[in-house]
């Protein structure tokens, strides 16, 4: 009897992670970097009409950024994760790479393999 105690113990803090491990939904591409380069171009571009001209430069910038960054095919890679809850959230990923469907553990701002 308490060999099945132990046993079913061990077995329940071994599975743990892996039930509440993250899923990959999708892959999908990110302009994070093309956003923040425009936004700062266009602001500084913008600041010679004074405030208003900064600030509607970086809104365009932003835009254009992304766009550029799309255009030359430069876009790095995201996932849509979704979590034990069910929520879903979208992670940047611009080295590791991971399948539709794949397990993963967060840590920190990054996602890593599950140990299967």
């Amino acid at each position: 009897m308490t060999r099945s105690i132990a046993l079913s113990f061990t077995l329940c803090v071994l599975l743990a992670p892996l039930c509440q491990a993250d899923q990959i939904v999708r892959e999908v591409p990110d302009t994070t970097a093309g956003k923040g380069f425009g936004a700062l171009t266009g602001m500084m571009a913008g600041a010679a009409g004074g405030p208003i001209g900064a600030i509607v430069g970086a809104a365009g910038g932003f835009f254009a950024g992304s766009a550029v960054q799309t255009g030359i095919g430069k876009t790095e890679t995201a996932y849509e994760v979704k979590n034990a809850q069910g929520e879903m959230s979208t992670v940047r990923s611009p080295n590791a790479r991971f399948e539709v469907g794949q397990q993963v553990t967060r840590k920190g701002p990054r996602l890593v393999a599950s140990e299967e």
